[in-house]
């Protein structure tokens, strides 16, 4: 099992490392002092220590969990994108949403600041 998330990385295929590495620049971008972890074997992005955002590489997607309760708008965009109900897949024959990940995780840290 990776330790850190670069290890995590290091050990996808050239093309989903690629997307993971651009969620994590969109994580990044729009919480800059997130921390970065492995927690259920799988890299975990922290807010003040509390994990704010599991991703994991499958074979067929990238899964991005969790997902809170999302207003109706918001709701709306990510249907298409949904696993489970507290889910996001991201299927690697698409363009990755970056602007719709980057709104998931701005809701995900509006929740942990509330």
């Amino acid at each position: 099992m990776p330790a850190t998330v670069d290890e995590y990385l290091a050990g996808l295929t050239d093309d989903v490392r690629l997307r993971l590495v651009e969620v994590r620049r969109v994580v990044h971008e729009v919480v800059p002092e997130a921390g970065e972890r492995i927690s259920y074997a799988m890299p975990t992005f922290t807010l003040d220590g509390q994990p704010l955002l599991h991703v994991a590489a499958w074979k067929q997607h990238i899964g991005l969990y969790p997902l809170p309760p999302l207003d109706p708008e918001l709701d709306a965009l990510i249907a298409p994108y949904r696993g489970t109900k507290d889910a996001m897949k991201l299927p690697h024959a698409k363009p990755l949403p970056a602007e719709l990940l980057a709104r998931v995780v701005e809701v995900l840290v509006e929740r942990r600041r509330d």
